[in-house]
């Protein structure tokens, strides 16, 4: 049944990472191996993300060096899935080193596909689904700590945010079945992991309809609670939140329950009511600030991160320092934080000019960073004397001697390793930081 070696190469955010887990136990199924080694592959794959420009750029690079793969070893099978794969499709196969080419939906068809490969017959299957959310497969884990595992509660997205192409290459929003989720978690605490963390495009929107009966019904609060039950040693995490779904069940729950980690990944994107209208992001400048408040006020301690765009169509100066002085009101902890580039197919390339010069873009984008630097400074500044649960995920690349972890509020702390070792829950007080680093030592 043996079929030969396959890497893979991952791009893009965790629910690509867990994607990947995914196809790799389809794939072992099958009869397939994995390799670290791409030299020794029968089987290359690139998981790929389409939400920016630059991440696709990334990935026509990697395909010429694929190329030198084929000319080493002809008989080499390469493969492209996940968002780009969906939005190129024949584009792809064109390069004439492609031979095979898999949306989201497709990857329980990639061993029959890979059967059906031959030099003339490349495979193709973008076909996306309403129903597939790969429920009943567990995913081969790829991490190196063992620690911290990826949970994937739903796929696909309905809020069709006009610069966004997650609704054409991931399909409409699809909940999976609560039942398949705690059993996994439940896996993953028998294996020894520590942290599990909820996925999905939009996690507060979850909602599983029970088939049977109303009275089964699961929102996301209800699931969260659920896993956190599992084992009061397992911390939860989740990710994303939409601003117009955060709850006020949710937010409670998360305060019920100490293993709930306290942070909330809440993405902006603009200060300016008018960008977020022309986004389609469904909510205004004033409520996401009043969810901000309703959070505070719940959870006092929990960290708020945000994704910010600059440069947005049509956005003026008055819009930019919207964005600016939203940020300086919240105090972020930290962002994500990228210019506008245009996404093919979206909403925004049909209705509006990307008007706003690279220049502006650039210096707008640059404004954005230096002040998160300076919050995420001022952010880290408060935490000095303060003490915090960390669990460990591994050995500080700076210095051997040194371990780190993050806090329940996400924020990575280093320390000196003093005989403990990765998995391990430590109390440390923090006493310097950087902007980006919390540096304590054990108590």
């Amino acid at each position: 049944m043996k079929k030969g070696k396959v890497y893979i190469e991952t791009y893009g955010c965790q629910m690509n990472v867990n994607d990947s887990e995914v196809m790799l136990s389809i794939l072992q199924d099958a009869g397939y191996s994995r390799t670290e080694d791409i030299g020794e592959a029968d089987v290359i794959i690139a998981n790929t993300c389409s939400i920016r420009d630059n991440a696709e750029q990334r990935i026509w690079g990697r395909i010429d060096q694929f190329r030198l793969q084929k000319k080493k070893r002809e008989n080499v099978i390469i493969g492209i899935t996940g968002c780009m794969a969906e939005r190129l499709k024949d584009k792809l196969l064109d390069s004439h080193v492609v031979d095979l080419v898999a949306g989201p939906d497709s990857y329980r068809d990639l061993p029959r596909m890979l059967n059906a490969v031959t030099p003339d017959n490349p495979q193709m299957n973008v076909l996306l689904s309403h129903e597939e959310t790969y429920a009943d497969i567990i995913p081969v884990r790829m991490d190196k700590n063992g620690v911290s595992a990826y949970i994937s509660i739903m796929r696909g997205c309905n809020n069709v945010c006009s610069y966004c192409v997650v609704p054409y290459t991931r399909g409409a929003e699809r909940s999976r079945d609560p039942k398949t989720i705690i059993r996994e978690a439940e896996d993953l605490v028998r294996k020894g992991y520590k942290e599990v963390c909820l996925l999905g495009q939009n996690v507060d929107s979850y909602f599983w309809k029970d088939p049977e009966t109303a009275d089964n019904n699961v929102n996301f609060a209800q699931l969260l609670e659920a896993v956190a039950k599992i084992d009061p040693g397992l911390r939860v995490r989740f990710s994303t939140s939409h601003p117009k779904d955060i709850s006020d069940e949710v937010i409670y729950t998360m305060a019920m329950y100490e293993n709930i980690c306290r942070h909330i990944h809440l993405p902006v994107q603009s200060g300016s009511n008018a960008m977020l209208e022309k986004m389609r992001r469904k909510y205004t400048r004033e409520w996401y600030l009043e969810r901000v408040r309703k959070i505070r006020s719940v959870i006092p301690d929990c960290g708020i991160t945000t994704d910010v765009i600059a440069g947005f169509c049509g956005e003026t100066e008055e819009d930019h320092k919207d964005t600016l002085s939203l940020m300086e009101e919240v105090g972020f902890d930290s962002a994500f934080m990228f210019q506008y580039s245009e996404r093919p197919g979206t909403l925004a390339a049909r209705k509006f000019e990307d008007d706003v010069p690279e220049d502006v873009k650039t210096r707008r984008l640059n404004e954005i960073i230096a002040l998160q630097n300076r919050l995420s400074l001022q952010s880290n500044e408060r935490e000095i004397g303060r003490t915090h649960k960390v669990l460990i995920e591994g050995v500080s690349k700076k210095n051997g001697d040194e371990l780190f972890g993050r806090a329940s509020n996400n924020k990575v702390c280093v320390f000196p390793a003093e005989g403990h070792r990765t998995g391990d829950y430590v109390n440390v007080k923090v006493t310097a930081c950087t902007s980006a680093t919390l540096i304590a030592k054990l108590i």
